[in-house]
């Protein structure tokens, strides 16, 4: 139940909020040490002697070396309210371990003159602890009584002086003796010095001299060195200066040599570094290896197969061909999709990366669950052979799941259950090929459960209705015509998860009283990954629809002849082209998602006669930017959307085609498609019962802190405080609706803000979310310029046809909204 007063002001409000956060500022501390000084706080101040990236990296790395019997560990509770539990005794002699481990920390990173100083301060607070007496088993409290906290407060002022930078990168594959011992790998490094991660004039690390140990080891072994080791490789660093070694009969003109070396070493410390090979007795180590016999075994029957043991049985059925053998017990597979995801090449030099490569690929197929390898050195010979071990997964699955989401906002279709079943069944290996097929069918229903309103047609319980069924086969390879262009392959074999998609959905939808939509729609086109990017193209695309226009969306025409246009029988005949982009950068806590879309329809068959009116004509653009920051129990997620649809012709954009906002997932105060269009109040007013808003534009930005609140029998239950900013408008201008266009100059009235907060239930295989929204500026308010008035603050809206609209929705959906 929730109480409102008629009497809330902001005034009390802000008051009431600067009461919470004076509570979230007080850290309580819990089974504190009586009459012992406790450490309280730490603190680490770095000086500006270091850019600000730098010394923030810094201060939060620094903060992981206290020393445990020094570090007050505070743990966050409800999202804003710190607690100190049992907190370590204070000792002195910590002190100086936790400068050693923070030292050391410095040294890695290339600060090899830091100066640290510490303070200490005690604090003195009175607290109220129980007094408990046991009695047997069990403790009767006593009255509380109070006792004084000793609050140690530790901070350091670290100076971290210059930080080592490379002077020159040299590359010498010799051995003690300063011989070459291998003028094979000594070109070969040399050819792809370039890459070396040690530049000069940039910061030195232990880190990066690490990586480019690893990748020299990882590019030998991709050039035949199959036993050569990053173990074998080491980095020499030179730290003298030149100037030592001029020698000088004169002491003071000698100690004057060593103070300027000093002083240089301090104010620009510069290193020089050498790549070298350590002494090698191995000849083995040095000896480049080639691929010799590829042998696959496709169905092996359990993960706790003996390789050694299927290397060794001889009543294998066996397929002989030009690139390997194909060894099984039933005929399930052809080698085909074998053949091209294996990268190892018979008779080419051994490369670690082809030989991963490989794996990865036949795993990322799907009708394997788990792909092995091992390589075997023939006896005496130059030669590996290959043995792959893959385990089948399941041919054939089915699947049943359902959907359930509530959402109540405004009227119309604005108070609503939805509750879908999909029905879904996968084919694995359809032709022995490694060909996966999907088959999906989904019922979908939507459920009015709002009250009757004055003047408002009565809508039916159930409003609308949707079934889909769809099939589609994913070819775990580009399909294309073009197999002699030498480019073309070189660059399809850059990527990874290569699929040829081929696939076919109908639809049927019925938004009873109002319209039946059916379609068809046929596509072709590929799937792939290449790096941190993956791809979706698809072309031809090609959609059908036919749109049956019932009495109630008649009656709307009359109303607004403008949305005629929208609801109207035509195709889709075009391209389309996803891109999404996963990047995080130095700072891993960050996530960074870009996703762009375009679609096409109507620019091939423009050329064709007597073809034109029957395509729908049009451009549609999509841009998205998602932003997570985690911390240690919490994160901050952003997220910005922008879309346009643009029509190429005197054509309007088919409803199908259009942007909606509301629910569950989008603008939470609101319900499903019933924000919008702009400032544009006619959707509210309408006697006609439809109010599903439709656009060719939407713009939308969402902030959302998430925080657990507690967990409950492994059950993370969590929060969030969010907003939702946005709106959706038309792209042409409407005569009998012109607050529905989109004009920068308007932007800011016709922009709508949630706030709210919600309940999240993580399961860890699903989340339940049930969010409640309330809205602080609505652009179809009439009063206030559209913002909350929160001196008479009200929870409904009149609008001017006296239909009182909620100011606020309860929404339930599955999984996070962004």
């Amino acid at each position: 139940m929730i109480f409102v007063s008629n009497n809330i002001s902001p005034q009390k409000i802000l008051g009431l909020f600067g009461i919470v956060l004076l509570f979230a500022a007080c850290s309580s501390v819990k089974e504190f040490p009586v009459n012992k000084p406790f450490v309280f706080s730490n603190k680490i101040t770095l000086k500006n002697n270091v850019g600000k990236d730098e010394k923030k990296r810094l201060t939060l790395e620094l903060d992981n070396y206290w020393d445990d019997s020094l570090k007050a560990r505070k743990v966050q509770q409800f999202g804003f309210i710190y607690r100190l539990k049992k907190p370590p005794v204070y000792d002195s002699a910590n002190i100086s371990r936790s400068r050693g481990f923070m030292n050391a920390f410095l040294n890695s990173q290339g600060y090899y003159y830091a100066t640290f100083k510490d303070s200490v301060t005690l604090d003195s607070v009175i607290a109220k602890i129980q007094n408990e007496k046991w009695l047997g088993i069990f403790p009767t409290f006593k009255k509380r009584k109070k006792v004084l906290q000793l609050r140690t407060n530790i901070a350091f002022l670290v100076d971290v002086g210059k930080r080592i930078t490379i002077d020159t990168v040299s590359f010498a594959m010799i051995d003690t003796l300063h011989k070459p011992i291998d003028s094979t790998l000594q070109n070969i490094t040399l050819a792809q010095a370039k890459y070396s991660l040690l530049k000069q004039g940039k910061p030195y690390s232990k880190q990066i001299v690490s990586d480019e140990l690893d990748r020299l080891a990882y590019l030998y072994r991709s050039n035949g060195y199959y036993n050569l080791n990053r173990e074998d490789i080491y980095a020499l660093a030179d730290t003298l200066n030149a100037k030592l070694l001029t020698l000088s009969i004169d002491p003071l003109a000698q100690a004057q040599i060593i103070n300027e070396a000093a002083n240089a070493r301090k104010e620009d410390p510069k290193w020089r570094f050498t790549m070298m090979l350590k002494k090698i007795n191995d000849t083995l180590k040095l000896k480049q290896y080639y691929v010799g016999n590829l042998y696959y075994y496709p169905d092996i029957k359990n993960v706790y197969y003996n390789a050694d043991t299927l290397m060794a049985r001889k009543n294998f059925k066996e397929s002989f061909h030009k690139s390997g053998v194909m060894r099984f017990d039933i005929d399930k597979f052809k080698f085909r999709p074998l053949r091209e995801h294996t990268y190892l090449k018979r008779g080419g030099l051994y490369d670690e990366n082809a030989y991963y490569k490989s794996i990865n690929k036949l795993n990322q197929i799907g009708s394997w669950k788990q792909v092995d390898a091992k390589a075997v050195v023939r006896p005496n010979s130059d030669s590996i052979d290959f043995h792959f071990f893959l385990l089948p997964a399941p041919k054939q699955s089915w699947g049943v799941d359902f959907e359930g989401s509530r959402n109540t906002g405004d009227i119309g279709s604005g108070n609503l259950i939805g509750l879908a079943t999909n029905l879904t069944y996968k084919n694995r290996n359809v032709w022995k090929q490694a060909i996966q097929s999907l088959t999906q069918a989904r019922f979908g229903f939507e459920f009015n459960i709002d009250k009757q309103v004055a003047n408002i047609a009565p809508k039916p319980f159930v409003q609308t209705q949707q079934f889909t069924l769809s099939h589609s086969y994913s070819f775990p390879r580009i399909i294309h015509p073009f197999k002699n262009w030498k480019w073309l392959t070189g660059q399809i074999n850059k990527i990874d998860n290569q699929k040829t998609i081929f696939s076919a959905q109908g639809a049927y939808t019925n938004r009873i009283d109002f319209y039946q939509l059916r379609s068809l729609n046929l596509n072709f086109g590929f799937d792939y990954t290449k790096g941190n990017v993956s791809t979706q193209f698809r072309f031809p695309n090609i959609e059908l629809y036919k749109v049956d226009t019932l009495d109630g969306l008649i009656q709307l025409f009359k109303d607004n002849p403008f949305l005629r246009n929208s609801f109207r029988n035509g195709n889709v005949v075009g391209v389309s082209l996803a891109k999404n982009i996963l990047f995080s950068g130095k700072d891993k806590s960050k996530i960074h998602s870009i996703r762009l879309f375009a679609e096409e329809s109507g620019l091939l068959t423009s050329l064709l006669p007597n073809v034109g009116d029957q395509i729908f004509s049009y451009l549609k653009l999509e841009g998205e930017y998602r932003y997570l920051k985690k911390y240690t129990k919490d994160e901050l997620a952003l997220r910005a959307f922008v879309g346009a649809a643009l029509p190429k012709s005197t054509q309007t954009i088919p409803v199908f085609k259009q942007f909606f906002v509301g629910g569950p997932n989008s603008m939470r105060a609101w319900g499903l498609r019933q924000l919008g269009l702009g400032s544009s109040i006619s959707a509210d007013t309408s006697t006609s019962g439809y109010t599903d808003r439709f656009g060719d534009f939407n713009l939308e930005l969402n902030a959302e802190y998430r925080f657990l609140l507690t967990t409950i029998a492994g059950v993370k239950v969590g929060s969030a405080l969010f907003t939702d900013i946005g709106n959706v408008w038309n792209i042409r201008q409407d005569p009998n609706n012109a607050e529905a266009t989109l004009s920068l100059k308007n932007l800011g009235r016709d922009l709508a803000i949630g706030v709210g907060t919600g309940v999240r239930l993580d399961f860890s295989f699903f989340l339940i979310r049930v969010d409640f929204a309330y809205k602080l500026k609505d652009p179809a308010r009439l009063a206030n310029k559209g913002w909350a008035n929160f001196r008479d603050f009200e929870w409904t809206d009149t609008r001017l046809n006296g239909v009182k609209i909620k100011n606020y929705a309860f929404q339930l959906g599955i999984g996070l909204p962004f």
